[in-house]
Parts: structure tokens; C-alpha cells; sequence
């Protein structure tokens, strides 16, 4: 049979009465509430076209009459003569432009030749005042830059409200050159109308706005007028209908140039980078305005004429809004398009706030009919109600209410003191569970776990043990008696002791035992004197996988204990014992990677005797560099700080961060002379001349024996020898590098280079397949060949793979420029290396490791609190002024770590006594490149302070630098 559905009785009765009124309300809002609605949109419609006209007269009255005022300036040349002087005398043309045109904050001329001046009504502008500096009674500055006997020089003129000269100061150059602006550049192409231009900021003070310009008739000078863009801001923020009400004003272009977001008018113009990655300012459709952006959809699937004025009710997320839009012609430039709009729910607020007042009525109306009737039934089944409710938030686990329900009959007062139990018993078990699974700290964890069994059972002492499979033992690792840490003398436990209650407890489950005070102390030695029944419980500590991961003794002061207690301490030691074996297995890994972290580093090091080192010095000055930022309490590291993850972090990438390294050949990480590679080819050349002064003397003796002067002959060979002597001196000189190597002696070595020797031998038997395949590019010579003493021959070129290049489009951001070849091992051409010993293609084979990092790097898969390692390992070569390698970041674009790491890996390189190529610098020394690194911008010139401030430079001296290196330093020279 089917089931019937329960119903409360007391719904029977009010059905009818219910229905009754609920009829009468529906026709009454089905009747009132839609014409009440249209009549109200219509008036939002009527006051959307005045605001938008509005809008319309207020922004014509800023953009026209600064075009006209452009235009005027363009026909009359407000500024002749080519010196500051003479263009003063006639600036009272641009103050009265000014001065006429509310909206503009200054007006310019820019000249052919690079010259400019500029007019500025000081009181008018928005910002950027600070920049002047102005002495009191400014009311207008002068910016010129002009050419004075063909040097370049700027100046501020400081003017009183007379225009008469307070203040002239030159400043430096700032590398401005008005021919390179876009308002320039634009009333050039067009000069015959006044020319607007998109937002942009201004070079001086910073402030976003526009400029209209136009080209000077008969002359080669542009004038130009700014209008700042808050001041377009100011006529959107002064409108509104209803709170909620949003106005945007737009170019073709989709770009925000003024925007009132309701409630929230916190929109500032600005100039930035867009979700695409392009410059500009904001575009709508970046913008949290999903009615607007509709709008401007509808706009674009519409035709001009049907866009120019267009009126819409929309529906966004399920909220219906009033709109409005029309287009605004713009002087001299593109539409603007005015978007307004408004929802419904604030339009209709006062018809809704109508309409609810009339449900309340309707029911009030039946509540009074049907109160009555409900009242005596609900009063009974009112404790049970409450009772199911209590039930359904134990369900969803809300703990945060108490039970408080009375009730005169039996059975439902005992269901609520059940239910009261249960739902504490819960409460308890839930929360002990998420405080010990959310503690990382493996020590804290281990006292928690110990406090909150005791706690559960009353106990006032207690020994954790934890599992050593190794040993197959128990060993003791928290004691606590009255709820303090004390001195104990217990031993670990043997597994095989099945005699011992704890180790029985691991085997067959929990313990408990009566013992007498004195037969516990050889468990507690910290136990009070008693005479009486004490209890000792031991329960195991067992993982989700049944596996022992410990056990707990607990004391209680009393000859039993109650078994609800003990069953909580059960069900808390499952969860206990997966908290602990978690963070162990968390110990274990994480010393894992650090053990592993710290090979890998180790390795690169011990690949090179020269670099030895390296890798474990750089983690300790980064580290150094990081503690001092923390430290700081002013300045610009006063916020910097680093939590305990941020910190692995730091330490993670610290020790990786040369780990590309282990890609790179060690005889050009070694290279110490300019033709070593796996050896140094240097003997092959000393070879040569040994074999080229044989044949010195050998021609000697075949022209004494042919009848030769004897003394000439003798001559002629000691100069020979004597030559060649001083040239492989040369040669052998040139190979060990240095600082520079002038062009003299790149001529005097290919000079060198022209002599020729005899070779009688194939030079393609007996060598390697590849090196074979490189010297078949050009046919052998017949034997014997005569070579040149220095060569740069075909096969010592080795090609670039396609795997060995980097496209310019690649996934990392790298920007670097890959040289042609691999390796160039050509003797001319290594032996001619300017500086060092390195060749380009050596030099970037070098770098490639900080790629290598990075894309070695990028494959791991870090953790959430690791992911920043790649980043701050990988960008310890990247530069301040974006030159750095291998993505050219700017400052902006490096995290602080990133940039504390650069230092460091700078002053190690500087000062380390171990490379092949030069000896380690000084203190004074190494500070003071890094000075002028600082200067060029290519390490963060705060973190370079706080280097030397907190003398953390010294501290590191002290502990890897030599004596002789450490020497007197004048910090305050370079801060």
C-alpha cells in the first residue's frame, strides 16, 4: 500500500482562510505593481538623456574650447626668439590661454630642433607638485630646455602672478626631446587642424591626461594645451540616480577614460599594464562591469545610427538594469561613448518597499486567523522541533549552540539530555582531531598529544613513546607529571619485554592495571609518595594502516576509570597516531630534500676544483643578507619578513640555484688559459716552433754542408731562433688572459700566424669519428702540407643543433641572443679573446646554466609553499635596469629574495680566491665594484645599503675570506 504523507493537523484548518487572502494579494500586485513599473522607467529613461546631455555640455566645455584656444596659438606664434629670455617676454600669450580655459593646466611649444618651452599655471594641477619645489608666491612655472651655444640646457623660472621672475634654476638634462612625443609627432602628420591625443602620462608630473596640439603655420614648432584626466573624472562623479547607479565614459577603443562603479567610486585614471599584456589605460571589458560590458556588445553588433542614442533594459546575473548610451563627438578627435546604468531593484525601490508592506498586511491577516488555532498544537510538539533542529546541525557538524530544551514530559527531557551528551562527546573528539592534525611542529605535537589524553582521562601523569623499527624498541620521547615536564630515568623498552603493560598494550590491544604508587615508580620515577591503589592505562598508538607507531602510559590517581573516558581516549589515540606518523613521514622528507638539495650542490662544487664552494657559500650570505631585512624596524624593509616556509623557501633556492651547472663541460667551467679545453692546446703550438727551429737548424747545416759562410749562417740562426723564441713567449703570454688585450698585439699575434711549418703525417688516421666528419668538410692536402703556424681551420667550428637553440617565442621568457656556433676552438680566434679567457661561445655556454636552472627547476613539482623557488634561484643574474640575463626583468618584476640572492652571488664571485682566472678581490676592493653596480643600476641599490649598514659584508669576510683580503672599508662612502 502506498504511504500516506504526515501532515501537522493544524494545516488543515487554515487552508481555507490561507487561500482566501493569498487570492486577494496576487490580483492586487498582478494588477498595480506592472503599470506602477513602467511608469517609473519611463521617468529613469527621461533622466538618463538629461545626464547624458549633460555630460555631453560638460565635457564639450573642456575638450572645445582648449581646440579653439589650440588653434588660436597655432595662427599667432606665441613664442618667438630662440633663447629662454626672449620667449619669456612674450609668455603672457600662453597665460592668458591658461587662464581663459578652466580645464588646462599648461601650454607648450616644441621646436624642429628639439627646443622646448613650457607654461604652467602651478595652482591648477592635480599632482606632481612636489616636483617643483616651488618657493612661496609661484603662481606659474616656466620649463625650458634650449640650445645655448650649441649645448643643451634646462631651466625652471619660477613666475609671481605678474609674470615677473622670482626664481631661475637650471636642472639637470632629462633626456627630454619633444619631437619624440605623440602630440608632436601627430600635429605634424596633420597640421592643418588641431589634433587630440590618447591619455597618456604626462613627463613631468606624472598625471595622466591629454593634449591637444597643432603644428604653427609658417613655422617648424608645434604648440600644444594638457587637460589633466581627473578633471573628466570629477563631471562622471557628479551625476548619479540611484546608489547602485554606474557611469563609464569610453573611446572607440573600449578604453576606461572615466568611471563611477556606484557606491564604490574608487576608480583612479592610470596608466597600466592590461590582462593582454599591452600598455593603456584600463579597458571596460578588464573591468568588474558586467552591464557595461553587455552594453558595449549591443553597441557593436548595432549600426551608427541605431548606437547613437539607445535606451535597454538588460538582464545580468539574473538582476534586470535600466540602460542608456550615446555618443559624444569629440573636437579634433574620436567618439566618446556615455554608458549609464541603473537596476531595477533601486529604480522600482519605492513600489517594492510598497508591495512589501502589503504582503506584511496580507500576513499579519493570516497569521491573526490562523494563530489561534495553531497555538495550543505547536506548544506540545515545540521541544521536539527545537530536538530535530539540534539533530540536523549535529549532522552538519555545528557545534557552536548549546542544548538548552525543557520539556514536562519525561520522554522528551531524556532525549535532550542524551542528545546534550552526544553532541559534547562529538564536539570534543572533533576538536582534539583538527587542533592535533593542523600543528606542524613535530616537538609541540608530541606534548599536545600527551596533554590531551591526559586531559580525556583524568591523568596526571603520562610517558609517550614512539616506535623505532630499527631497534624494535619503545623509546621514551615526552614526560609529563601534573601536567609539567620533569627529569625521569626511563629507559626505552624492548619490543620482546611481552611483560611490560605498555609493550602488551602494542601487542594485544589496551591496558589497565591497579598497581600500588611504589610498583609505578619504576615506570614514573617522578611519582609522589603514596601508599594507595593508583591505575595505570597503556594504550598503543596505531596508524590508518594498523601500524604501531607508538604507545602512551597514563597514571591516574584513582583505582579505575570510567570506560565512556576511556573509550574517547581509544578513538582520540587513532587519530593521535596519524598526526604523528604524518609529520614524521613530513620530518623524513623534507631531510630527504635537503640531504639530496645540498648533494646536488655539493656535486657542482666538487666538479671544480675552482668553483669549490660556491654553491655552500651563496645559501649563507643570501641567508645573512635576509635575517638583516627581517630585522629591520625602518626604511624600506620595515614590513619584509619571512615565515617559517618562506624561509625553506629562501633555503631551497639558495642551494639551487646554480644546479644547472651540472650541465655545463667542466673544461670550460676550468678553462684557465684561452686555448685549454679538455687540455691546454698551448703545446701543441710550443710543438710547433720546436719542430720550426729543428728546421732552422737543419737548413743551417744542409747550406754549411753545401758550402755556406759559416759566421753568416751561424748569425742567421741565432736571430731565427732568437725569434721564435720571443714570438712562442708571446703567444704563451697572450694565452693566459687578462683584463684587456689592445689591438696591437691582436695584430702582432695574426702577424705571427703567417709563418708556416712542414707537415709530413695525416692529421685524419687515428682520431675520433666527429672530429673525423668535421675535417671532411675540405679535402685533404697532399703530403707533405705546408700549414700555418696559428690557424682557425673548418673543423674547428662545431655546429649549433636545433635542440642547442632558443626561440625567441619560448615558454620560460628567456631573451637572450644564442651565438651561431656551439663551439669556435679556432687558435686565432681564442688566442684574439679581448678579455678573460672565455670566447663568446664559451661565455654563453657558461650562462646557460642560469637557463638550465630554470628549466631544470621548472620540471620539479614543488610543493604550494616552494613554488617561488624556480623564480628566486633563477633570477640571480637579472639586472635592476631589465639587462640582466636570461629574461631581462626589471627591479619591479624580481621579489626581494630573487634580488638578495643576486648580491650575494656577486660578492662570493668577487671576492672567491678559488677561480682559474683570478685572484679573489679585497674587501675595500669588491665594495666598490659593487658601488659602481649599484650606480648602472644592476643590484638593488636599498638591499646594497642594508648590506654594508648592518655589516653583514664583514661578517662573511670573517668567516671565508682570507686575512690578506679583509682589509679597511669606508661604508659611508657608498651609502
Amino acid at each position: 500500500m502506498p504511504t500516506k504523507k504526515n501532515v501537522y493537523f493544524y494545516i488543515y484548518i487554515s487552508y481555507f482562510f490561507t487561500g482566501l487572502i493569498l487570492i486577494f494579494a496576487l490580483i492586487m500586485g498582478a494588477v498595480q505593481f506592472p503599470h506602477m513599473s513602467r511608469i517609473i522607467l519611463a521617468q529613469a529613461n527621461n533622466a538618463y538623456e538629461l545626464i547624458g546631455k549633460e555630460i555631453t555640455t560638460d565635457i564639450r566645455e573642456i575638450y572645445e574650447p582648449v581646440k579653439n584656444q589650440t588653434e588660436i596659438l597655432a595662427q599667432i606664434h606665441p613664442l618667438p626668439g630662440s633663447s629662454l629670455n626672449e620667449r619669456l617676454r612674450h609668455v603672457a600669450y600662453l597665460a592668458k590661454a591658461i587662464e581663459k580655459l578652466p580645464s588646462a593646466t599648461s601650454a607648450y611649444v616644441g621646436y624642429a630642433n628639439g627646443d622646448f618651452f613650457l607654461l604652467r599655471q602651478f595652482a591648477k594641477s592635480n599632482g606632481g607638485k612636489e616636483v617643483f619645489n616651488a618657493p612661496p608666491d609661484t603662481i606659474w612655472i616656466a620649463q625650458s630646455s634650449s640650445h645655448d651655444h650649441g649645448q643643451l640646457v634646462e631651466y625652471l623660472v619660477y613666475l609671481d602672478d605678474k609674470l615677473k621672475e622670482i626664481k631661475r634654476l637650471e636642472i639637470p638634462l632629462r633626456n627630454f626631446d619633444p619631437r619624440q612625443r605623440n602630440w608632436y609627432l601627430s600635429a605634424m602628420e596633420n597640421p592643418t587642424r588641431a589634433n587630440v591625443s590618447e591619455p597618456y602620462y604626462f613627463f613631468t608630473t606624472g598625471q595622466i591626461g591629454i593634449t591637444y596640439s597643432q603644428k604653427i603655420v609658417n613655422e617648424e614648432a608645434v604648440v600644444g594645451i594638457d587637460i589633466e584626466m581627473p578633471t573628466i573624472q570629477d563631471i562622471i562623479r557628479n551625476h548619479n540616480i540611484t546608489p547602485s547607479t554606474t557611469i563609464a565614459l569610453t573611446d572607440q577603443q573600449g578604453q576606461l577614460l572615466a568611471w563611477k562603479n556606484g557606491r564604490y567610486d574608487s576608480y583612479k585614471p592610470q596608466i597600466s599594464i592590461r590582462k593582454d599584456g599591452s600598455k593603456g589605460m584600463p579597458l571596460l571589458a578588464d573591468q568588474d562591469a558586467p552591464v557595461l560590458n553587455q552594453i558595449r556588445k549591443t553597441e557593436g553588433s548595432a549600426s551608427v545610427e541605431q548606437t547613437h542614442t539607445k535606451s535597454a533594459a538588460i538582464d545580468v546575473h539574473g538582476e534586470t538594469w535600466s540602460t542608456y548610451q550615446t555618443k559624444l563627438h569629440i573636437p579634433g578627435g574620436q567618439d566618446l561613448n556615455i554608458l549609464i546604468a541603473s537596476p531595477h531593484a533601486e529604480l522600482l525601490a519605492d513600489i517594492l518597499s510598497m508591495r512589501k508592506q502589503n504582503i506584511v498586511i496580507f500576513a499579519l491577516l493570516l497569521l491573526g486567523e490562523i494563530g489561534v488555532t495553531i497555538y495550543f498544537s505547536r506548544l506540545a510538539s515545540k521541544p521536539l522541533n527545537q530536538l530535530s533542529d539540534e539533530a540536523k546541525k549535529i549532522a552538519h557538524f555545528d557545534f557552536h549552540s548549546k542544548i538548552e530544551i525543557e520539556s514536562r514530559i519525561r520522554e522528551i527531557a531524556d532525549l535532550a539530555d542524551s542528545m546534550k551528551g552526544m553532541k559534547a562527546t562529538i564536539q570534543s573528539f572533533l576538536d582534539i582531531a583538527s587542533s592535533l592534525a593542523s600543528e606542524s611542529n613535530y616537538d609541540r605535537l608530541l606534548a599536545r598529544v600527551l596533554k590531551e589524553m591526559s586531559e580525556i582521562t583524568g591523568a596526571k601523569s603520562g610517558v609517550l613513546y614512539l616506535h623505532e623499527p630499527q631497534k624494535n624498541a619503545l623509546n621514551v620521547v615526552q614526560i609529563y607529571a601534573d601536567h609539567q615536564v620533569v627529569e625521569t630515568d626511563a629507559q626505552s623498552i624492548a619490543m620482546s619485554d611481552h611483560s611490560h603493560p605498555v609493550v602488551a598494550a602494542c601487542h594485544s590491544g589496551s591496558q589497565i592495571m591497579q598497581l600500588q604508587a611504589g610498583d609505578l615508580k619504576i615506570f614514573f620515577s617522578a611519582l609522589p609518595e603514596s601508599s594507595h591503589v593508583m591505575t595505570l592505562i597503556s594504550i598503543p598508538l596505531k596508524d590508518r594502516n594498523n601500524t604501531l607507531s607508538g604507545a602512551i602510559a597514563l597514571v591516574i590517581d584513582a583505582a579505575g576509570i570510567d570506560e565512556a573516558h576511556l573509550a574517547m581516549a581509544e578513538a582520540v589515540s587513532g587519530a593521535a597516531a596519524v598526526a604523528i606518523e604524518n609529520q614524521r613521514l613530513i620530518q623524513e622528507q623534507k631531510a630527504l630534500l635537503a640531504s639530496f638539495i645540498q648533494l646536488i650542490a655539493s656535486a657542482i662544487d666538487a666538479k671544480s676544483p675552482y668553483t669549490g664552494g660556491h654553491c655552500q657559500r651563496v645559501p649563507v650570505l643570501t641567508k645573512l643578507l635576509a635575517q638583516a631585512a627581517c630585522r629591520e624596524t625602518s626604511g624600506p624593509y620595515a614590513s619584509f619578513n619571512l615565515n617559517d616556509d618562506e624561509w625553506e623557501e629562501l633555503h631551497v633556492a639558495s642551494w639551487l640555484h646554480d644546479c644547472g651547472k651540472v650541465t655545463t663541460p667542466e673544461y670550460i667551467v676550468d678553462k684557465a688559459t684561452k686555448l685549454e679545453t679538455l687540455y691546454d692546446r698551448i703545446h701543441e703550438i710550443r710543438m710547433r716552433f720546436e719542430v720550426m727551429k729543428r728546421d732552422a737548424e737543419i737548413a743551417y747545416w744542409q747550406a754549411i754542408a753545401n758550402g755556406g759562410n759559416t759566421s753568416e749562417l751561424k748569425e742567421k740562426l741565432e736571430a731565427e731562433i732568437k725569434q721564435l723564441d720571443d714570438d712562442f713567449a708571446f703567444i704563451a703570454e697572450c694565452n693566459e688572459g687578462g683584463e684587456f688585450m689592445a689591438p696591437d698585439k691582436i695584430a702582432l699575434i695574426k702577424g705571427i700566424a703567417e709563418r708556416t711549418w712542414l707537415r709530413t703525417l695525416s692529421d685524419r688516421i687515428g682520431i675520433s669519428h666527429d672530429e673525423k666528419e668535421r675535417k671532411n668538410r675540405t679535402p685533404e692536402p697532399a703530403l707533405p702540407a705546408r700549414e700555418y703556424l696559428l690557424s682557425d681551420k673548418p673543423e674547428h667550428i662545431f655546429t649549433r643543433s636545433a635542440r642547442d637553440h632558443i626561440p625567441a617565442d619560448n615558454p620560460w621568457g628567456f631573451k637572450i641572443k644564442v651565438p651561431e656556433n656551439l663551439y669556435n676552438r679556432g687558435e686565432l680566434y681564442n688566442l684574439c679573446v679581448t678579455r678573460g679567457t672565455l670566447s663568446e661561445e664559451e661565455r654563453y655556454k657558461i650562462n646557460e646554466h642560469m637557463t638550465q636552472t630554470i628549466m631544470m627547476l621548472g620540471k620539479l613539482p614543488f610543493p604550494r609553499y616552494l613554488a617561488k623557488v624556480p623564480e628566486i634561484a633563477g633570477g640571480h643574474h637579472e639586472k635592476m635596469d631589465g639587462t640582466g640575463y636570461p629574461k631581462r626583468l626589471t627591479g619591479a618584476e624580481m621579489s626581494i629574495p630573487a634580488r638578495m640572492m643576486a648580491i650575494a652571488d656577486i660578492f662570493e664571485a668577487l671576492t672567491a680566491a678559488d677561480r682559474p682566472y683570478k685572484n679573489g678581490k679585497k674587501l675595500s676592493e669588491a665594495i666598490k665594484i659593487m658601488s659602481f653596480m649599484k650606480k648602472d643600476q644592476h643590484i638593488d641599490g636599498d638591499l646594497f645599503t642594508l648590506f654594508l649598514k648592518s655589516g653583514i659584508y664583514l661578517e662573511y669576510a670573517k668567516m671565508f675570506m682570507k686575512t690578506e683580503q679583509i682589509d679597511e672599508v669606508d661604508i659611508q662612502a657608498y651609502i
